[in-house]
């Protein structure tokens, strides 16, 4: 009994440490954070014995860096959807459509950019085939279809609400890696979210209080 007890001990505390890039997928949630889709799937694939986990950390990198970029990918590739259904609108307050501009032109190359890391690191893309739902800031179908279908000033009062969110969301798992990350580019990516969607969220929200 006291070997299996060990054993279990030993199991979770592994599991703890090689999951801590995914702690943050409940923090940080806007009212546009999907509660029920999917979370459990999010967390349960960032666990040990994942398929996507079977690389090993090498020299310059470890399990947290392969995660930060495995559940940023999906999470940059949201924002740069919903930033185009908001320029593809006309009718949008040009302030807003200058900020989805910049923040597409910010996350396109840094998902290039993690996709490059993994592909080095012998590690797939995506941790499951819905590891993008659930975690934090992320908007659900329902969230996207509304802001398709809306216009004008209510269009960009959603999209600003719906950024804010998932910018605080992407902030949430940037700390993540940043605190335990290995590879020093990685470490530096997510400083540099850290830094650039905080400034983005103050503007956001000085947007917001205009329309």
């Amino acid at each position: 009994m006291n070997t299996t007890f060990k054993t279990l001990s030993i199991a979770a505390a592994l599991a703890a440490s090689l999951g801590l890039a995914g702690c943050a997928a409940n923090a940080g949630s806007g009212s546009s954070v999907p509660m029920d889709h999917g979370s459990h799937g999010a967390m349960s694939s960032s666990m040990p014995g994942a398929g996507s986990m079977m690389p090993s950390a090498g020299a310059d990198h470890n399990q947290a860096d392969i995660m930060f970029a495995q559940m940023m990918i999906p999470h940059h590739s949201q924002a740069v959807e919903m930033s185009d259904i908001i320029l593809a609108k006309s009718d949008v307050p040009a302030e807003v459509t200058a900020l989805a501009t910049k923040i597409k032109g910010a996350q396109a190359p840094e998902i290039e950019q993690m996709t490059g890391w993994l592909s080095g690191w012998g590690a797939p893309t995506a941790m499951s085939d819905h590891s993008g739902h659930g975690m934090s800031g992320m908007v659900d179908d329902a969230g996207i279809d509304k802001l398709k279908s809306a216009t004008g000033t209510e269009a960009a009062k959603l999209f600003l609400e719906q950024m804010i969110g998932h910018h605080e969301g992407a902030i949430d798992m940037a700390q993540q890696e940043i605190g335990a990350g290995k590879s020093p580019e990685a470490v530096k990516l997510g400083h540099d979210i850290v830094d650039a969607q905080q400034a983005e969220i103050t503007q956001m929200k000085q947007l917001l209080a205009t329309l």
